[in-house]
Formats: C-alpha cells, structure tokens, sequence
C-alpha cells in the first residue's frame, strides 16, 4: 500500500507534526546568544597599545631610512631610481656632484653624485618596498618603525635629515674625502669597516673653521633652522632593531 503523502511520523493521515519545528524556532535565539554566553568567561586578548606595543614582523615595510657607508659617507648616488619606481608619486630626489675641489661643497658620498634633495611624502607612500628593490646600492632600506601620525599635514613629509641613518660607532658626518687609495667600487665590496685618522683630522679641522666663521658672524645663528619638527618625541629616536640596515630587503 503506497503511503500517504499526507501522512506525517504518527502515522494519523490528516495530521501536522509541528512539535520538532515549534522547538527549532523557540530554541534558535537561545542558541545565537549561547555563543555570546560562552565567550563571556573567556581571557580577552587585548592589545595594551601603546604602553605595550607588539613587535612587528622581520620584514615589517615601515618607514623609509637612507644609509651609510662605515666611515658615514651617504649611500644614495642621487640617481632618482627610487623615484621613478614610486607607483604612487611620493619621492622626490634631486641630485648634485660630489665637488672636491678647494673650496668646493665637499663629498657626501663615494660615487660622483649624491642626492642633495630627498623627499617622501608619507601621505602618499603605500609602503609597497617598490622603491627599495630599485636602489642599486642599498642605500634605502624600510625600518620596523611606524608610528608616523601627526596633526600637520606637513610634517608628513620627510626631508632628507630625518631619513638619514644616525651616526654610528667609527662613523663621521659628512662632507669629507674618501678613505685614501680607495676606489668607489671598494665602499661596496666591504674594504672599508670605518674611518681613518686622515678622515678625523680633515673633520676636526673643517669643523673648527666653521666655529670661527660663526664665531665672527657675531652671537647668535640666524641661518639656522629645525626642519621637520614632529610633535611625536619619539618619532626620531629609534631603537637598533628598528635601524638595522638591510633588514627588510
């Protein structure tokens, strides 16, 4: 005998079991404020930021440092390739010669040229890394640092003294020659580990001569000037793992 297609689990043709859905639909908000029940007494993982910053990952894309040869002469040849492979239009790179002569602007770095302007405009930047992949001598790497807010549009964009790596143990500021007997190519083939005593010297002595030029200026420094002022302290004050050269190739 074929069965009823009306007929229901009770086996009484005519009849609704509506018992199992009646208890469904009673019991589904129940069970959708079960969950948030059960997360109730679960440990809240909560990221105590920023008294307890979380360590960023190895080859974290934060912001952008320009860095040194051992003996503190610049790495950037002013070559703007960095520039060009900004997706987004946010370096700018003017270069200029390195002018040894008497009298001369003097040497910031060990090839002919150097970048004498250096901008990025973190209101653009994506932090894609395009920029590093093309500098061919690894003068712009990416640090873990990435606390860059700031209430002024203005101070949002970087100029080259901020994003030139700090003077290190054995390092000088230039401009000053370069270690002598030594090409160009030996800067990048790791002859040079620091600087030299003829390097000091010429240092020492051109710093004194700019002393008794501001000496007989008069008191005070009117040409002075604190470009890219933040309002964040610790904007500039890095730590070694954040300066690490080349840690985010």
């Amino acid at each position: 005998m074929a069965d009823d297609a009306s007929s229901t689990s009770s086996g009484k043709p005519g009849q609704d079991d509506r018992g199992g859905g009646f208890l469904s639909d009673l019991f589904a908000p129940v069970a959708g404020f079960g969950v948030s029940f059960s997360t109730m007494f679960r440990k809240v993982a909560t990221e105590e930021y920023p008294e307890k910053p979380r360590p960023t990952a190895p080859r974290f894309h934060g912001r952008h440092q320009l860095n040194r040869h051992p003996d503190g002469l610049e790495k950037c040849v002013g070559c703007e390739l960095c520039a060009w492979a900004c997706p987004a239009d946010a370096i700018l790179v003017e270069g200029a010669d390195n002018d040894d002569s008497p009298g001369g602007t003097g040497r910031f770095s060990p090839g002919e040229r150097y970048g004498r302007v250096y901008q990025i405009n973190y209101l653009r930047c994506i932090f894609c890394g395009l920029c590093i992949e093309a500098c061919p001598t690894r003068a712009l790497t990416m640090t873990n640092f990435y606390e860059l807010a700031d209430n002024d549009r203005g101070k949002l964009i970087f100029t080259k003294d901020q994003l030139l790596a700090p003077l290190q143990s054995g390092m000088l500021p230039p401009p000053f020659p370069m270690v002598e007997g030594l090409e160009e190519r030996d800067y990048y083939q790791g002859k040079v580990t620091t600087s030299t005593d003829a390097q000091r010297a010429y240092v020492d002595s051109r710093d004194a001569a700019a002393d008794e030029d501001a000496y007989a200026q008069g008191p005070g420094n009117p040409g002075a000037a604190v470009p890219g002022e933040h309002d964040v302290a610790h904007a500039a004050d890095f730590t070694a793992a954040q300066t690490r050269e080349g840690a985010n190739p």
